[in-house]
């Protein structure tokens, strides 16, 4: 499995602070943005948070069709639309960092992100928009 030259994407991303990236909603341009509370695009490449699990967004095809197992479609839109928001505001609070894991089976990057050294995934959890991914 070929995993993207991270070495020139972290060249970009985990130097200083005047390496930090702004985030806001996606919209037709996917560079720098986020696209629900735990999938975001950095620097054309779309990356999936590892290890967490973030409501859908209104007008997710995910919750028209429900899916029942370990990890069910979590069709809350209010809490997704913050969760979106939490997102896009923590990783504009400084470079971000990767730790790719590889590809999941939608081709995104998945990957253990922080922001000033601290975890993404779990600053989500404690603010109540994302919970656990269970394997």
């Amino acid at each position: 499995m070929a995993i993207t030259n991270w070495s020139a994407i972290s060249a970009l991303v985990s130097g200083s602070q005047s390496d930090t990236i702004s985030f806001s909603s996606c919209g037709l341009i996917r560079r720098n943005c986020v696209v629900d509370g735990d999938t975001f695009w950095l620097h054309g490449e779309k990356v999936r948070i590892a290890n967490i699990d973030a409501p859908e967004t209104p007008g997710s095809a995910r919750c028209k069709n429900l899916r029942i197992g370990k990890n069910p479609s979590w069709c809350d839109f209010e809490l997704g639309s913050k969760a979106r928001v939490a997102l896009a505001t923590t990783l504009s609070g400084g470079p971000v960092v990767l730790s790719p894991q590889g590809k999941d089976k939608y081709g995104r990057t998945l990957a253990t992100v922080s922001v000033g050294g601290r975890d993404v995934g779990d600053a989500l959890i404690e603010q109540g928009v994302a919970r656990r991914w269970e394997d």
